[in-house]
């Protein structure tokens, strides 16, 4: 099996739950890595895989210390914890720390395969959102220093005018400019303009940790 094909990855110290939740997941079409440790998954699979279930409780590594080990290395990565005892208080920790859903033992199907499709959606919308910063910021650094701050005015919503008076330069020079910005970011329009200075200011850390 390629160890980098992505996959849905169990992290579970139980035997039976592992080929059980395997079993249930294959018969879903989903391809299936299973480690018996939190660690071996961090080792082998974390930069690969599409979607993470944790048992909450594992020796040396919980499922808690899991989830936060994962969002400090990859924030694109959707995690769904296991628990076999579903107390509110290991729910609302593991929560906060980021995982997508917190399930009680013995799961139920349905609720399982829902967890993990809408696990690998909120993956899938996070690493587009990260890739459409790295493009605006990769089109941002096309601009010369004097281009960008016409942008900076544009987006700001000043005139051509305003911009002008502020930097100093004729309202024609912002006009040349703003075509030129136009074209090198190959925008259509001022809005287009906008989301793509807003999408260049994003945090960046699901692009960071992707690549």
């Amino acid at each position: 099996m390629m160890i980098n094909t992505p996959a849905i990855c169990i992290v579970d110290d139980d035997d039976d739950i592992r080929a059980s939740l395997r079993l249930l997941l294959e018969a879903a079409d989903f391809l299936v890595r299973d480690y018996s440790s939190a660690a071996g998954f961090l080792d082998n699979d974390v930069f690969h895989a599409a979607c993470v279930i944790a048992d909450f409780a594992m020796p040396e590594m919980d499922g808690l210390a899991l989830q936060r080990e994962v969002a400090r290395r990859r924030n694109d990565l959707p995690v769904v914890i296991l628990s076999g005892h579903g107390e509110v208080e290991h729910a609302v920790k593991a929560m906060k720390a980021g995982a997508v859903d917190f399930l009680e033992k013995p799961v139920q199907v349905d609720a399982l395969l829902g967890s993990v499709r809408r696990a690998i959606a909120i993956g899938e919308e996070i690493r587009a959102r990260s890739a459409e910063v790295r493009n605006a910021r990769r089109l941002l650094d096309l601009l010369t220093p004097r281009e960008q701050h016409v942008l900076d005015e544009l987006v700001a919503g000043q005139s051509n005018k305003a911009a002008a008076q502020k930097l100093g330069i004729s309202p024609r020079t912002v006009e040349v400019y703003r075509a030129q910005i136009t074209t090198k970011l190959k925008a259509k329009s001022l809005s287009d303009l906008v989301r793509i200075t807003l999408a260049a200011h994003r945090p960046s850390r699901a692009a960071d940790a992707v690549n």
